[in-house]
């Protein structure tokens, strides 16, 4: 059931879900989640139920501003302080030491969890009326059946959900890919998965050099996303340069009768048959992370069998994007 993310009553009506230990769908500015009281062990065993999600894969947790991050984190180093007033409400999580007393289901067990402050209005309104009701965070991993492409849209929640699950619409994702996260809990900043925020963003904001998990000794906490194989769609994906991309699709030729094949790409190549859909990539990284999932959704909807994608530049703002699809192909 979809309601509109607007109107004060759908969104009172999703806050009694919650409360009431159900699940909803509610839009962020990164992707769709599916959203679940984080205190409530019971209520977040029905999200990796309804994913199929391993229960040790921890979940990000949603708070309405930075003061509920008191009660799910036990401290808070300064410069994920930093980072907090620079970039929150907004597509950056962060990983604190959790309060042990709270949230274990959502952290997979961990004693670490990961928050975010979405800037989505609809989100935060849900947030705070969740709030009054004594819901403090919002588990909300994206909408859809792991491992698979995250949803931008309310109507591709109620494509892996049914019509059983209440949605909020909040229109399409402003950013489409999710959010950049920061691991706080070894002393430095270490970035876990890339996103909208860049490296030099973070390292701006919080003074000190960002880390790769690779740089440092002791393992990274398990974080959303950041399994080799991940975000893939129903057709096979792989990755080429703009001319091998140009040399197998000389290779298929005009007469071409085989399975169909999907080409997203920035370059503008020869298409000789048309059994082959072509889609062109944005130039601009922020615009083509905004479409990368509803064209790899509307590919599969399609029916395709195979999904050729240009590889994109290696460029700092194209790192999120690349990070999606690698772990797209690897699948």
């Amino acid at each position: 059931m979809i309601l509109d993310g607007r109107d004060p009553a759908s969104v009172a009506a999703a806050a009694q879900a919650l409360r009431a230990g159900e699940l909803v769908g509610l839009p962020t500015e990164t992707v769709y989640g599916l959203g679940a009281d984080a205190a409530s062990d019971t209520a977040v065993a029905k999200v990796f139920a309804a994913k199929g999600r391993p229960s040790d894969h921890p979940l990000i947790v949603h708070v309405a501003d930075a003061s509920g991050v008191e009660h799910f984190a036990r401290e808070v180093p300064a410069f994920a302080q930093k980072l907090m007033l620079a970039f929150w409400p907004g597509p950056l999580t962060l990983i604190l030491p959790r309060r042990p007393e709270v949230g274990a289901a959502a952290a997979g067990g961990q004693g670490s969890i990961g928050l975010r402050c979405p800037a989505h209005p609809v989100a935060h309104a849900l947030l705070l009326a969740a709030r009054e009701l004594g819901v403090h965070g919002v588990a909300a991993p994206s909408a859809n059946q792991f491992g698979r492409v995250s949803p931008t849209t309310a109507a591709h929640v109620r494509g892996e959900f049914g019509e059983g699950l209440l949605i909020l619409d909040g229109g399409p994702c402003d950013v489409g890919i999710e959010s950049t996260i920061i691991d706080c809990t070894r002393g430095a900043p270490v970035l876990l998965r890339p996103g909208r925020i860049t490296r030099e963003q973070v390292q701006a904001a919080c003074g000190l050099r960002l880390l790769d998990k690779e740089d440092v000794a002791s393992p990274a906490p398990r974080a959303s996303g950041t399994l080799e194989a991940h975000y893939a769609p129903n057709a096979k994906l792989r990755l080429m340069d703009d001319r091998a991309l140009q040399t197998a699709l000389d290779v298929l030729g005009k007469d071409f009768d085989g399975a169909t094949i999907a080409v997203y790409a920035r370059s503008l190549l020869r298409v000789p048959s048309a059994k082959v859909l072509y889609r062109r990539m944005p130039d601009d990284a922020g615009a083509a992370a905004q479409q990368l999932f509803a064209v790899l959704r509307d590919f599969d909807a399609q029916g395709v069998n195979l999904i050729w994608v240009e590889t994109p530049p290696g460029a700092p703002d194209w790192e999120g994007v690349n990070d999606r699809l690698q772990r797209a192909a690897a699948s």
